[in-house]
């Protein structure tokens, strides 16, 4: 596009994207926020202002994700910088957060596992909540790390560990009580992995194995040795796992096994209880 207001600017972008996204995408290259929008329709955006915000058109008109282009997406009751190295963060997943606070008393120390961190979204949401406890946030990818510990940096977040590393491979003999994960679920022929976001999201957090198991069955079965008596695995998994995610706790010395639904009803999250020695 050529260079001209506000108004123009959003008006010609509306044509081929969605008005929100259009609207996001010229605050990211003003710098501003809706209310400047509102308040400045007739401000004339500078030629470089200009063609930035025609080369984000583009890249949205080819599929590419709002938030990668924005760099940046609320969770919870934060905001995280996202890169095309990690996930997207999503609203889904906020289930997990809630449903691991209600876990972590606010008032003690406790110790949090987060697998496969990518942004940090979980476990940097988690240690903001319960600044007692102790977060290790592990994901396999070193430009993941990066991105979420620069996450931490910025909502000044201490009380998180981020590490790289191979889920448990890592550890020594910590012992947690609680350990939370988004790990990939999606089945690797899944066609949803070439359709909308998911085309552009790393396939390394997204695919696992030809079932979308591998990983979340890796995980139940090593999480017994780092738990507490009585501790927590609760794991996000795709909208079809939870009998088979139940199946496999019950088959690993858990017990108060129990899926949970998200907003939309979809059981999103199934977790239990190590059990505890007599």
């Amino acid at each position: 596009m050529q260079s001209g207001t506000i108004t123009q600017a959003l008006t010609w972008a509306q044509h081929a994207i969605d008005r929100i996204d259009a609207r996001l995408l010229l605050q990211y290259v003003l710098e501003a926020d809706h209310a400047f929008l509102l308040t400045y329709p007739d401000q004339l955006l500078t030629s470089q202002q200009a063609d930035q915000f025609s080369r984000l058109v583009t890249q949205r008109i080819h599929g590419m994700p709002i938030t990668y282009l924005i760099g940046e997406r609320a969770f919870y009751d934060l905001t995280f910088k996202i890169t095309e190295a990690v996930l997207i963060p999503r609203p889904e997943t906020e289930l997990l957060v809630e449903l691991a606070l209600k876990r972590i008393p606010a008032d003690q120390s406790c110790k949090i596992l987060d697998l496969g961190t990518g942004s940090g979204a979980i476990a940097i949401t988690i240690a903001k909540h319960r600044p007692q406890s102790q977060v290790i946030a592990i994901d396999l990818s070193a430009d993941a790390v990066a991105v979420s510990r620069w996450n931490a940096r910025n909502l000044r977040v201490n009380n998180v560990h981020i590490m790289t590393g191979n889920w448990f491979n890592e550890l020594a003999e910590e012992k947690f009580d609680l350990i939370v994960s988004n790990p990939p679920y999606v089945a690797e022929n899944d066609p949803h992995l070439q359709q909308g976001d998911l085309r552009f999201e790393p396939q390394l957090a997204l695919s696992a194995g030809a079932n979308g198991l591998a990983c979340i069955s890796c995980i139940i079965n090593g999480a017994p040795i780092y738990l507490v008596n009585g501790g927590w695995l609760l794991l996000e998994h795709g909208y079809n796992q939870a009998a088979e995610c139940r199946r496999l706790l019950e088959n690993t010395d858990f017990s108060n096994i129990c899926s949970y639904p998200d907003l939309a009803g979809i059981m999103r999250v199934s977790g239990g209880q190590l059990n505890a020695l007599v």
